[in-house]
């Protein structure tokens, strides 16, 4: 009998003939976050991984914060693992760590059993019921058998070895990092860019951002919330490679040679072809922001197409397109990017913006207007990117 972490995943367990790479870089990724952890190991059960510490007791504390933010994870459950699979020593051990988890009593509960093997001699509700049977009739006061909406499940699981744990952690799911490519996400310092990332990532999209800087008219302080930002991002990715790219000469040119109501179009078209350079010079598959259609004046259908126009190469994701503002809000506090992003440091797209925005741009009548009153501007965006200034940004 010992202490280990059960990992779950989930529609890792759905895939075909290469599920087991997906399961092998999610095995990677976690052993990679626990490397200085040295006796610690990770290994395949079932549809399962297990952490298992070969040194010693397992140190929950200290491993399951790395593990948690790991995409690909769907939760983590500290449990006991025994070869010993007789009903004798599941109700013993069923009892302790019930009575370790819940000392206080006074609680309904139930036992969840699932079994791996139908060849082993008792159903799941047969092990259920007698394991419930012998924790309500232990010394533990208070307790009361609800099968439908208990406060309290201790979990069984019989599978190689059994697994019994009443805590069960919910993680952030998806898939393993680097399992879907590679993209590049224009980041601001708002809300939806970072939420906007980390959904990419969710799906197993290694990601790189890219900010466009713009002193004076941005301080040093906007340029360092977008580095916390990627910081924070790489908690759950492993790392971020930040592109900061010297963009004031581009946007003056843009305000002093376009309507003012259509400089937020020219602005975001320069701003794509800019990170389309980036990424394709770094092998990325797609461009990611964080638009949602109908959110701001630049997010219409029509500003959509006027500004999309401007990349020939790469895909636009848009993974918050359908969502609302409170949506996107939510996600970042559960990621923790929110309280990054609400600091009071203006980014070069609220500095530039005009106070009654175009939100119907014609496509045609912005392409012609660029090629006639912004000569040059391409040239200047090639060397605004090969001037950036790269930031590897670490999370764990």
């Amino acid at each position: 009998m010992k202490q280990v972490l059960l990992v779950k995943y989930g529609e890792i367990a759905t895939r075909g003939s290469n599920r087991y790479l997906v399961e092998n870089r999610l095995i990677k990724t976690i052993i990679d976050r626990l490397a200085y952890l040295q006796t610690y190991r990770v290994y395949k059960e079932q549809g399962r991984l297990l952490v298992v510490n070969e040194g010693g007791d397992f140190d929950y504390e200290e491993v399951i914060p790395r593990i948690s933010t790991t995409l690909g994870v769907t939760a983590l459950c500290p449990c006991v693992e025994t070869e010993d699979q007789s009903l004798e020593n599941l109700r013993e051990i069923g009892l302790a760590e019930f009575a370790r988890q819940y000392p206080e009593g006074n609680i309904t509960f139930k036992v969840e059993t699932k079994r791996s093997d139908k060849r082993y001699p008792h159903t799941s509700n047969e092990v259920s019921a007698d394991v419930g049977g012998y924790i309500l009739n232990s010394q533990i006061e208070g307790l009361r058998v609800d099968v439908h909406n208990p406060e309290a499940v201790l979990h069984i699981e019989l599978r190689n070895n059994a697994y019994i744990y009443c805590k069960f952690i919910k993680t952030f799911g998806g898939l393993p990092m680097g399992t879907s490519g590679k993209a590049a996400v224009l980041m601001s310092g708002g809300i939806d860019s970072p939420v906007a990332a980390f959904r990419v990532a969710k799906r197993g999209v290694e990601i790189e951002a890219i900010y466009f800087d713009s002193p004076p008219y941005t301080s040093e302080r906007a340029k360092q919330k977008v580095v916390d930002l990627a910081e924070r991002l790489a908690v759950f990715t492993g790392g971020v490679k930040l592109n900061v790219v010297p963009f004031t000469q581009v946007q003056l040119k843009i305000y002093e040679s376009v309507p003012r109501e259509k400089i937020t179009i020219f602005l975001k078209r320069a701003m794509l072809k800019a990170a389309e350079k980036i990424a394709l010079e770094n092998g990325d598959l797609a461009l990611v922001t964080g638009d949602s259609i109908g959110q701001v004046a630049s997010q219409t259908m029509e500003a959509i197409n006027a500004i999309d126009s401007a990349v020939c190469n790469l895909p636009v994701l848009r993974p918050l397109c359908a969502m609302d503002k409170q949506e996107i809000v939510d996600i970042a506090r559960e990621i923790g990017t929110f309280d990054i992003s609400v600091r009071p440091y203006e980014d070069c797209c609220t500095i530039f913006v005009a106070k009654h925005p175009e939100t119907k741009p014609k496509k045609s009548i912005i392409e012609n207007m660029e090629r006639k009153r912004l000569e040059g501007l391409d040239e200047m965006i090639n060397e605004a990117v090969s001037n950036r200034e790269v930031i590897q940004c670490k999370g764990i």
